[in-house]
């Protein structure tokens, strides 16, 4: 095979069969060996009204409780205007593990005016594209966790009068940005006639209003070629969620009791739930990221570089973040580094002042409880003194008191003495 380009040098490339063996047939293992070394991520964003099965449905897919009762959907959490919740989950099968996310919208569609509610939707995808494409414009670009929406399951209630006015504006809103798949939830309620129908009244509208859904990839192998047909012409996927195992026939199998019957889950002729697992775990989860990466996120970001003008400042501000070039990048990582390290500088001088003024304020109450102790000590020798005073006093009038009563009895002795001494010398008169 010959190319010949103009003003280039020619190049000639030669096909041939080696007939030793040289070794580099084993790369796809090494690839193998590498990628499941370093495991995967996939993100799945699910929208719809709430009571729509979101929650049972995820858990089918992966057989896992990512929703529990002790952790409910967060349709079941959340009663306010839209939000955007996000759960992951680390699941390891056969020695790979995946990195999922969900990503639920409780509250689309269950107010009275749902004007723009679709908005917080749209900001959560560009705010993931922005975020990979800043880490792509960073130096150190070794660490670029992948948390970009790669496909959108949209429920769609099962009224069997199709598309509502809601569904195909938030749609029509998100089918550039993301990997649509439109699923027909509880499909149990439908009879397999009224599903058929409904079916074909959703593919016509989504065709009427130009509409881009996920689109399956072109392929050269006659089964995949099958496989693909097959699950297009199951377009939109009736499904139904269950976490209850129950035994038919001897069998146990997770599906939902009816008085009539029982609706299996796995079962293909009561819904489409093994042709969605299949097709969005086993068979073309990596398409999915493939055309996220090349197509949604490749038209992102050619809108944000082509809005950057030579300063590398966005024009279209008000539909996202700033994107920078490398140099306004790394200028803006400097700053960050500069402004943190001025934070932590002031964070540790008021920590600082704060353990001064407490010791400062220990001290104080220190001082003034020595102060109050030799107050209170002062005031109990005053009160001491004054007592002794007291007693010294008593003492001395009591001592006074004393001396005066021992010189009355001396003086009383002393008058009796010469009273008797004068009885004696005067003569009895007879």
């Amino acid at each position: 095979m010959i190319f010949c380009l103009e003003k280039s040098p020619r190049i000639i490339i030669q096909q041939k069969n080696l007939e030793g063996y040289v070794g580099f047939a084993n790369l796809p293992n090494q690839v193998y060996r590498k990628s499941v070394k370093r495991g995967f991520e996939f993100t799945l964003m699910v929208v719809g009204e709430s009571g729509l099965g979101k929650s049972t449905l995820i858990n089918s897919l992966f057989l896992t409780d990512l929703y529990s009762p002790e952790y409910p959907g967060p349709s079941h959490r959340i009663k306010k205007t839209v939000q955007v919740e996000q759960s992951k989950v680390l699941i390891k099968e056969g020695g790979v593990q995946l990195l999922l996310t969900i990503v639920d919208t409780p509250g689309f569609g269950d107010a009275v005016d749902n004007s723009n509610c679709w908005q917080p939707v749209i900001d959560h995808i560009d705010s993931k594209f922005e975020d990979y494409l800043n880490a792509e414009s960073r130096v150190n670009r070794r660490q670029m966790p992948d948390s970009r929406v790669h496909c959108c399951l949209y429920f769609i209630a099962p009224s069997g009068h199709g598309l509502k006015p809601l569904d195909i504006e938030f749609m029509k809103r998100l089918h550039e940005k993301v990997n649509i798949i439109p699923l027909i939830a509880k499909a149990d309620t439908l009879t397999p006639e009224e599903c058929q129908q409904f079916k074909k009244q959703i593919m016509r509208e989504i065709q009427e209003h130009k509409i881009k859904i996920y689109e399956f990839p072109e392929t050269d192998d006659e089964e995949e070629s099958k496989l693909v047909k097959k699950i297009k012409d199951r377009l939109p996927l009736a499904v139904v969620g269950s976490n209850t195992i129950i035994e038919v026939n001897g069998k146990r199998v997770r599906g939902r009791q009816y008085p009539w019957g029982v609706a299996e889950v796995e079962n293909g002729e009561h819904c489409d739930f093994t042709i969605l697992r299949n097709m969005l775990i086993r068979t073309h989860m990596q398409d999915l990221k493939d055309v996220t990466n090349n197509v949604h996120y490749e038209n992102y970001r050619s809108r944000k570089l082509a809005a950057v003008t030579y300063n590398g400042v966005d024009n279209n501000k008000n539909k996202g973040q700033l994107t920078k070039s490398p140099l306004a990048q790394m200028e803006e990582e400097r700053r960050e580094h500069v402004t943190k390290m001025k934070k932590m500088e002031m964070e540790m001088e008021q920590v600082f002042e704060m353990k001064v003024k407490e010791k400062i304020q220990k001290l104080k109450d220190s001082e003034a409880e020595l102060q109050r102790r030799h107050e209170q000590m002062r005031k109990n020798l005053e009160a001491q003194h004054k007592e002794l005073e007291e007693k010294r006093r008593q003492l001395e009038e009591e001592k006074v008191s004393w001396e005066a009563q021992q010189r009355m009895l001396e003086q009383q002795k002393l008058d009796a003495s010469r009273y008797t001494h004068v009885n004696k010398d005067t003569p009895e008169v007879c």
